[in-house]
């Protein structure tokens, strides 16, 4: 196999990360094999991966523990491959190494479409592009099936770019939460009369009454939290996943010390959709059924 894609230093850019960023991207790889296996032989006229926040296409283990790949080429190398991709990144350096070790995929070049810059912005461009696909009309062709991933290092997510992905219709969601960056960044946030990364992110200021009426309850705050920003994403379509089972899909990655991270959030407008995420979720990435409550 090609240097490219094998986990290990190939001479190119890679983003420093935790040991647990292997964990999130285990669920990520499980759903894609679902997601691309199930839907082979039916007529979509694209089945579209997108990568707000794609990196290198590498990540290096902090303190020189070894590599692996992340996000952006594990969809690439998928058993079965998307028809297209669109990968972002604020750093150019990051597009050009993603770019030359996508070159060692099977993945026609012509069908990985890389953008520089914000990805708050450039979603706009991609939905654009996105919905052009859908209007042209190919007889027998159902529209395009989509899956964003939204995993950015902090609270870089705005919520604008939600509702745009949202307004197209086949759309599948997987959203870093960060549970520690909420924690850290909450009280300050609060006492500023300025918007700050949590508002963009919930994308409003409800949060702060939510957070202030539940930050001294000993059961914790996220609960309240992501309950909320579900309600938005059902608000915008998404199948509302049932209270008994919240928490069971959304798996929560610690770091070394056992202190909470993140969490992802899995969004569909098809119930089906949903079901392959908690069939994803129902064992961790260590073989065991998870204890995430």
């Amino acid at each position: 196999m090609d240097k490219y894609l094998l986990p290990e230093d190939d001479g190119l850019p890679t983003r420093d990360s935790g040991a647990w960023a292997k964990d999130k991207l285990f669920y990520l790889q499980k759903y894609i094999n679902a997601f691309e296996t199930s839907m082979q032989g039916k007529p979509w006229r694209r089945r579209i991966y997108i990568d707000l926040f794609a990196g290198p296409g590498k990540c290096a283990i902090k303190e020189g523990r070894g590599y692996f790949l992340g996000s952006s080429l594990i969809s690439l190398t998928a058993t079965y491959p998307f028809t297209d991709y669109y990968f972002v990144d604020m750093i150019n350096d990051n597009i050009n190494a993603l770019k030359e070790r996508s070159t060692a995929t099977k993945v026609n070049q012509n069908r990985i479409n890389f953008k520089v810059g914000d990805a708050n912005k450039k979603v706009f461009e991609i939905a654009g592009e996105i919905k052009k696909i859908d209007s042209e009309f190919i007889a027998g062709a159902w529209p395009s099936l989509n899956l964003a991933f939204l995993d950015p290092e902090g609270f870089e997510l705005e919520w604008n770019t939600v509702v745009e992905l949202a307004t197209i219709n086949r759309m599948d969601l997987i959203i870093h939460y960060s549970q520690q960056g909420v924690k850290r960044m909450a009280d300050r946030a609060l006492a500023s009369s300025k918007e700050t990364a949590i508002d963009k992110f919930f994308g409003d200021i409800e949060w702060r009454k939510i957070y202030s009426g539940c930050k001294d309850d000993p059961t914790g705050i996220h609960r309240p939290l992501i309950d909320y920003y579900k309600s938005k994403l059902k608000a915008l379509g998404y199948v509302e996943v049932k209270d008994d089972e919240e928490v069971w899909a959304e798996p929560l990655m610690k770091n070394r010390k056992n202190a909470p991270l993140y969490r992802l959030l899995f969004a569909s407008k098809n119930p089906l959709g949903v079901k392959f995420w908690k069939d994803v979720t129902k064992v961790s990435a260590d073989g065991q059924m998870p204890l995430w409550k």
